[in-house]
């Protein structure tokens, strides 16, 4: 989902609530018609979501929201009654995978950060697509989001939004700096130029899965992969131990001893990050799409500016990090069909751009990022859509999560790694947990 989950429960179980009300109506009054329970995050679906029309009347538009919407313009066809899970996306994953192994059959529709759809889908989790299904479903995706909804050649999962993480900088440390932000830049280049500034680089490296974002995509950057033939599964090869991993580590160390390194940098999520950036001395920051929509940038939003995630060499493209929420349809849930003609509708255009202009968490469909009143909300919307196209998605394997935390762990602190032997270390640790031979 991009990792960080939006932490407004109350508001969104007031939402979910008036859902789950209006689908129990429903089945009082229409007897047959199937209730379709929809399993999500926690991250919009609240009241602060809203769309504001050219009239300035508004109207929520999270999650909560679509399933009332796709509810009523199904035509009795079917009722959408969501489910809150958890904050923090490992336990999203855990509470699913325990009832998903049960084969609960309440359980129709998930919202599934792309980092576990692979296991999901490897699990026998989710129902399979029919090649036309997958052909439909698919199309008018951007090609970063089809890649993270698909496993073993196949797409298993629905695009909801996507997110990618961009290079966000105050203007006036940048110009200070003397960098030429028209031109793509290096890590070492920001890194300079906070040092030389007295400012900061803000990242996330917490002992946590948005540390291993961050490792992945500098590894990706650098023209590498941590996972091989990932479809594999245990033995897959690990490729961290390469020059690609070594560019990585030696970005890592060098902020990680840094005078540009925030005080609270081993612990910092991505709040964190935002609070480090939004403080007196914040020069660059790397986080998701939402931030320009968060008030903590706000008394600054004239001073801030946005570019393509930092390169991890020179002669590299850089590969931002990839997040958002895929839809999957539980092979266990009694309305099957049902369940993917409402993915359908909750993933069409008008619903990604209403849920974009509520939450700040963008579209996977192409053709809605040339939507004016979404260029004007988002005038660095053609930046996000590059970003998602060339996003490195985590590695598509149903191991991930063991391996997210075997790398996580091995190159904590920040200011431990050395480039010269953490990414062998790590390499060997992730092989051996895979094997058996060692435990997280």
């Amino acid at each position: 989902m991009g990792i960080r989950a939006r932490r407004r429960v109350a508001a969104v179980v007031a939402v979910v609530g008036a859902a789950a009300g209006l689908a129990a109506c429903g089945d009082e009054s229409s007897g047959s018609t199937p209730t379709l329970n929809w399993y999500i995050n926690p991250d919009v679906s609240n009241l602060e979501a809203y769309v504001t029309d050219e009239n300035g009347n508004k109207a929520p538009g999270g999650q909560a929201y679509l399933a009332l919407k796709c509810s009523e313009e199904s035509n009795g066809a079917y009722k959408i009654n969501v489910q809150l899970l958890p904050n923090d996306a490992s336990q999203q994953r855990e509470q699913l995978v325990r009832r998903l192994a049960a084969k609960d059959d309440s359980i129709d529709l998930m919202s599934l950060d792309p980092a576990f759809t692979a296991e999901f889908a490897n699990a026998g989790f989710l129902e399979p697509m029919s090649e036309e299904q997958q052909s439909q479903l698919s199309e008018g995706m951007l090609d970063g989001a089809v890649e993270a909804a698909t496993f073993d050649d196949k797409l298993v999962a629905v695009p909801l939004w996507s997110n990618t993480q961009i290079l966000w900088f105050r203007k006036s440390v940048a110009e200070k700096a003397g960098l030429d932000m028209t031109k793509p830049v290096t890590w070492d280049q920001i890194i300079d130029a906070a040092e030389q500034t007295g400012t900061t680089v803000s990242v996330q490296a917490k002992r946590y899965e948005g540390y291993s974002v961050w490792i992945n995509a500098l590894i990706a950057g650098a023209g590498g992969q941590i996972v091989e033939d990932p479809q594999d599964g245990k033995d897959a090869k690990i490729t961290i131990d390469t020059p690609e991993g070594k560019a990585a580590a030696e970005v890592v160390s060098k902020l990680g001893n840094s005078s540009a390194a925030p005080p609270a940098l081993s612990n910092a999520d991505e709040g964190g990050t935002v609070a480090s950036f939004s403080a007196a001395n914040g020069g660059f920051m790397v986080n998701w799409t939402y931030v320009y929509s968060d008030p903590n940038v706000a008394p600054f939003k004239d001073d801030l500016g946005w570019v393509r995630y930092p390169q991890t060499t020179e002669q590299d493209e850089s590969r931002p990090p990839y997040g958002g929420i895929n839809i999957g349809v539980s092979s266990y849930g009694k309305h099957t069909d049902a369940a993917y003609e409402a993915a359908a509708c909750l993933t069409s255009a008008e619903s990604q751009k209403t849920y974009a202009q509520a939450s700040g968490n963008q579209p996977a469909r192409s053709e809605v990022y040339d939507d004016p009143e979404m260029q004007k909300a988002f005038p660095m919307a053609s930046l996000w859509r590059e970003s998602i196209d060339a996003a490195s998605p985590r590695p598509l394997t149903p191991y991930w999560s063991d391996i997210s935390t075997a790398l996580f762990s091995s190159w904590h602190p920040p200011s431990s790694v050395d480039p010269d032997t953490t990414p062998a270390e790590s390499q060997q640790y992730i092989e051996d947990v895979l094997q058996g031979k060692a435990l997280l």
